[in-house]
């Protein structure tokens, strides 16, 4: 949401330079947890230093660049689906530590001058919301992510196994787009006067969630489901 420029990034490029076009690549480095200093390394050098695979860097480093992946062009030979599993955990984090504890706490703050039963009405979209995107989080944690991991164990075949990437794709939802009700809700129908900071800081909160959790849904969607049934496939199973 805050780029300049849409710049394909490629190996050869420094990332301190694509950071500051981008700074919402921040978070990708949080994500794959890069925190030494980067000087003027390129993407490929700091790829290496940090043992993560070049490949799933470039795919999701790109889709914060604003480039969606098209399914013919993801090269599942060249994506480890540990370090995608890895990477979306990371992200599960970001939501339930971060973002969730930031809105809420602007939302309670709004307390103090503003109508307390509208306020009640935000707190509660909000954290019923809130509630579905858990359950999403934990059904992948629980559910989905150790039968993948299960696929990549030592077994020559997974015969007994009592789910699929199917049921997996038939539970995944769109989590991401019932913040479109907030968002226009406060953008176009609550004033919270003498609140604005407030309403500001929300809004651009729930923005940067929304744009996180699209880029979750379309790394489970176009990179993390196919690699899977290739994994199916190759164990005889799905």
């Amino acid at each position: 949401m805050y780029q300049t420029h849409k710049i394909y990034i490629q190996e050869d490029m420094v990332l301190a330079d694509l950071i500051i076009e981008n700074p919402s690549l921040l978070l990708l480095m949080e994500f794959f947890a890069i925190d030494d200093v980067i000087n003027d390394d390129t993407v490929e050098s700091i790829c290496k230093k940090n043992n993560i695979n070049l490949s799933v860097f470039l795919t999701f480093a790109n889709l914060y660049n604003g480039f969606n992946p098209n399914r013919k062009d993801i090269n599942t030979n060249n994506i480890d689906v540990r370090t995608v599993i890895k990477f979306l955990k990371k992200t599960h984090l970001f939501y339930i530590h971060d973002k969730y504890p930031e809105v809420h706490k602007y939302i309670k703050q709004l307390y103090k001058k503003q109508d307390k039963e509208v306020i009640e009405r935000i707190e509660l979209f909000f954290n019923d919301y809130f509630n579905e995107v858990l359950e999403h989080l934990r059904y992948e944690e629980e559910v989905a992510f150790p039968y993948f991991c299960k696929l990549l164990g030592d077994e020559s075949k997974i015969s007994d196994a009592n789910f699929s990437v199917n049921e997996y794709r038939e539970h995944h939802t769109d989590i991401e787009t019932k913040l479109s009700d907030l968002k226009n809700l406060l953008i176009k129908h609550i004033a919270l006067k003498g609140d604005f900071p407030l309403k500001r800081k929300i809004i651009q909160s729930l923005f940067e969630l929304e744009n996180d959790l699209i880029i979750h849904s379309m790394i489970e969607e176009h990179i993390l489901l196919p690699l899977v049934e290739e994994l199916e496939k190759n164990k005889n199973f799905g």
